[in-house]
């Protein structure tokens, strides 16, 4: 598979040359108060009903993964993502059957841990690791693609850790929470003005086709500052530490 991606020209559109939009253009369809202390909330992803969050309590230097049902944002169940001085899990993403969870150390240019985990049990299926801080990790049937500190460059290895190629995000965007919809690449983060923005990149040209603008939270914070995912025609944004709201907005056509 190297061949295929080594020889695709990596192409950097302008936001304007794809459709661009802002949040405030979106319906919001609702806001769910979730129901336990969250920390500090890195990803999150969706699926029947069930939330998963990922954060860091970072007093106690601990990883968590919770798990809150929808649509009354209470907590199923939790447990604890380490190993030794890597207890900061980032972005999330999920396949049919499992969650792929990167946990690294609290700081940049240092090491994580790829997770797959089930998603009935939350049992580890795999991992392996990375000379870098990974913060984000997107699942495609055949890679995973994942960003490092403020997502500089983006890493594709395959499903069993293989390397395959690591290049420069040509969006500028610093995605906390990265996913995999429709052949494209959507991350969600924070641009140098620390502005928030979601953007959508072509698989694997990573050719800007979309931007959505994002504003801020009425507690001050913005949208995409950190957890991100999209079903459907609805898009889940988690910003804010504890106590947490989901923000549920409609995605137009």
């Amino acid at each position: 598979m190297r061949p295929i991606i080594a020889a695709v020209t990596l192409q950097v559109l302008s936001a304007a040359a794809g459709p661009a939009a802002s949040l405030d253009a979106l319906e919001l369809l609702q806001t769910v108060h979730l129901q336990a202390e969250t920390h500090h909330v890195q990803g999150i992803e969706i699926q029947d009903n069930r939330l998963w969050v990922t954060s860091v309590d970072v007093r106690n230097k601990k990883g968590l993964l919770l798990e809150f049902r929808l649509p009354d944002g209470k907590l199923n169940r939790s447990i604890e993502l380490q190993d030794g001085s890597r207890y900061h899990p980032g972005g999330i993403s999920a396949d049919s059957t499992s969650l792929w969870i990167p946990i690294a150390e609290y700081r940049p240019q240092s090491t994580s841990l790829i997770e797959k985990r089930n998603k009935s049990t939350l049992a580890l299926e795999h991992r392996f690791s990375v000379q870098d801080h990974i913060g984000c990790i997107a699942v495609t049937p055949d890679f995973l693609v994942g960003g490092n500190w403020d997502a500089r460059h983006l890493y594709v290895w395959d499903h069993r850790g293989k390397l395959i190629r690591k290049v420069p995000n040509p969006s500028g965007n610093a995605f906390q929470d990265l996913k995999f919809r429709d052949r494209k690449l959507v991350g969600g983060g924070l641009l140098a003005d620390k502005s928030g923005a979601i953007d959508w990149l072509e698989f694997p040209s990573l050719m800007s086709v979309r931007r959505l603008t994002t504003a801020k939270t009425d507690r001050g914070v913005v949208y995409t500052h950190e957890g991100m995912t999209l079903l459907g025609d609805k898009l889940y944004l988690l910003p804010e530490d504890g106590p947490s709201r989901l923000f549920v907005f409609r995605m137009p056509d």
